[in-house]
């Protein structure tokens, strides 16, 4: 099956356009968040806080995937960099001498720009998600109760 057939299946949910987009939207927030390990949990837990539909708000989180990660998180730290005044996003590292210390040392200063990158990013995202889902959504709805009839 393929992946545009598989997004299709979120349409064939029995639930409202506004709560298959708000779903949508929620893993596509937590998918870019800086909760770096906890986007899955997180996605499903607040789904199941607002009772909205979990499988949908996995898949919102899916869309952050090993293809999309680099670029979306580059996006990201680039925004976060120019926000709170970073000038040199690529640290100079002697990968000859590399050890974790000294990788965590040379990278510290990324942490407040990622942060603040991912949040913006991921703000916008689900706003944006969220329209585009349930203008799909309420496009497909009449026509799969239609064919389930």
């Amino acid at each position: 099956m393929a992946f545009r057939d598989k997004l299709k299946q979120i349409f064939y949910i029995n639930d409202t356009p506004h709560r298959i987009a708000l779903s949508f939207s929620i893993g596509i927030f937590m998918g870019i968040s800086p909760f770096l390990g906890l986007h899955t949990v997180g996605a499903i837990f607040l789904a199941w806080v607002f009772r909205l539909n979990k499988l949908v708000a996995f898949a919102g989180v899916a869309m952050l995937n090993p293809w999309t990660l680099v670029p979306v998180y580059s996006l990201c730290l680039w925004v976060g960099a120019k926000l709170t005044g970073v000038k040199q996003i690529i640290p100079d590292i002697d990968w000859a001498d590399l050890t974790i210390l000294t990788f965590m040392e040379k990278l510290g200063y990324l942490v407040v720009p990622f942060i603040v990158g991912t949040l913006i990013i991921a703000v916008i995202s689900a706003l944006i998600s969220y329209f585009i889902i349930h203008k799909i959504a309420s496009k497909y709805k009449p026509a799969v109760m239609e064919n389930k009839q």
